[in-house]
C-alpha cells in the first residue's frame, strides 16, 4: 500500500506541530485515522475534519497571543 499525497501532508504538518509546540509526534502519529482504497492510504474523512478543525483552533489562538504580545 502507498500513503497518498494528503497523508503524506498532514504527517509534515504534524511534525512542524510537534515542534513549534514542543510535544512528542509519536503521541500525534498514534491519533492517525487511514482508510484504505484501491492500494492507497487516505486520512479518514470524520479524523482529517477533527484535524483541520484543530489547526483552525490553534491559528486563532496563536493570533490572540500575537494580539496580545503586540499590546
Amino acid at each position: 500500500m502507498k500513503l497518498n499525497d494528503e497523508v503524506i501532508a498532514h504527517i509534515a504538518k504534524l511534525l512542524q506541530l510537534g515542534i513549534l509546540t514542543g510535544t512528542d509526534i509519536i503521541d500525534h502519529l498514534r491519533m492517525i485515522r487511514l482508510q484504505e482504497d484501491e492500494g492507497q492510504l487516505f486520512l479518514d474523512s470524520e479524523y482529517s475534519k477533527h484535524a483541520q478543525e484543530n489547526e483552525q483552533r490553534m491559528l486563532e489562538e496563536a493570533q490572540k497571543l500575537a494580539a496580545q504580545m503586540d499590546n
